[in-house]
């Protein structure tokens, strides 16, 4: 049988009240269509395994996002001109009544099982020649300077890691919010954390 994962449980407790019944919906016809998915969180948000990746789900504040991993090979969603290579290839699901029936979702999750099965490659995606280049903003780079452990963890990071820190920051709508994160940050990163280490398996 399938294989749950609490922090799937705790995420879904974690989002905001009108996603918990979307995201516990797209649960449950994920495992009805693969009785032996796997659950699992990586990026920080929930995805289902089965002889590899198999789809993901998210919440937002404002809105839920549900895709395949090989959304572009699913004639169910080609159908609909719906099948891209972007996060939420059923769109902005802001309550329950914006996913399709049960039964279409259960269809396209054995569909997808059907072509993990059988090995099926999804197209490759071309990799952009220019790179945004990754910018540390002056506050951050203060606030680092403070701190010798969390300057040196965020020094030896991949780029992608910096990132995740640099967006999860500049990202907060508010100054409050912002100063918040960063004291976090600066916090974690004195402790040789990276901005997802929640998530990660012990």
């Amino acid at each position: 049988m399938g294989k749950k994962d609490s922090r799937v449980d705790a995420y879904i407790a974690r989002a905001a009240p009108f996603a918990r019944p979307i995201l516990n919906r797209l649960r449950k016809v994920v495992h009805a269509g693969c009785p032996f998915v796997e659950e699992d969180i990586k990026w920080g948000f929930p995805h289902f395994l089965y002889q590899g990746m198999l789809c993901s789900m998210a919440a937002f504040k404002q809105h839920c996002s549900f895709g395949f991993w090989k959304g572009t090979l699913l004639k169910s969603l080609t159908a609909r001109g719906t099948a891209h290579e972007a996060m939420g290839q059923l769109g902005r699901i802001e309550s329950p009544a914006d996913l399709p029936n049960d039964e279409f979702l259960v269809a396209q999750v054995k569909e997808a099982v059907r072509l993990n099965e059988t090995g099926a490659k999804a197209p490759t995606k071309h990799k952009s020649k220019a790179k945004t280049p990754l910018v540390v903003p002056n506050y951050f780079r203060a606030a680092l300077k403070t701190s010798a452990k969390a300057a040196a963890t965020f020094a030896s990071f991949s780029p992608s890691h910096k990132r995740e820190y640099i967006e999860w920051i500049t990202e907060a709508r508010t100054d409050a919010t912002r100063q918040k994160r960063l004291a976090t940050a600066l916090a974690w990163l004195a402790e040789g954390k990276s901005r997802n280490w929640k998530y990660l398996r012990k």
